[in-house]
C-alpha cells in the first residue's frame, strides 16, 4: 500500500513514516505543503492519503479536493489528521470527503491497526 502523508511538521512526518514501517508493507511519501503534495502525485500515486488540516499554503479540505481531482480518483481514501478538537472537525471533515479523522497526538496503536487493516483488505485502500 502507498500512503501520502501531508504535514508541515517534519517531526510528525518522521513519526508517521516510522509508524508505517511498524505496520508492515507500506510505502510512504511525505509533503510539507499542498503544492508539494500536488507536485508529488504527478509521478507517484497513493492508495491512501493522510492530510493535516492546517498547512502553510492551504487547508486539508481544499487540498483533498485538489488531490482527488489531479489524480482523477474522487473516492481515493483519505484521513484528516489535526490537532483541532475532534468534535469541531469531524463533521466538516466528512462533508469535505474525508473517510475518518485522527486527532493529534495520535494513538500509535490505533494508527498501526487502521493501516494494517487497510493494507490487508483487498480494495480497501484503492
Amino acid at each position: 500500500m502507498r500512503v501520502l502523508y501531508v504535514d508541515d511538521d517534519r517531526v510528525n512526518s518522521l513519526l508517521f513514516t516510522e509508524t508505517c514501517r511498524l505496520a508492515g508493507d507500506i510505502e510512504v511519501e511525505t509533503a510539507v505543503t499542498g503544492a508539494e503534495a500536488l507536485e508529488l502525485v504527478q509521478t507517484w500515486r497513493p492508495d491512501l492519503m493522510v492530510i493535516d488540516l492546517h498547512l502553510p499554503d492551504t487547508d486539508g479540505y481544499q487540498l483533498l479536493a485538489a488531490l482527488r481531482k489531479t489524480l482523477a480518483q474522487p473516492k481515493l481514501p483519505a484521513i484528516l489528521c489535526t490537532a483541532d478538537e475532534a468534535a469541531l472537525v469531524q463533521e466538516p471533515a466528512r462533508a469535505a470527503g474525508f473517510d475518518s479523522c485522527w486527532t493529534k497526538p495520535v494513538e500509535l496503536q490505533s494508527v498501526i491497526d487502521e493501516l494494517t487493516r487497510r493494507n490487508a483488505s483487498p480494495g480497501a485502500a484503492s
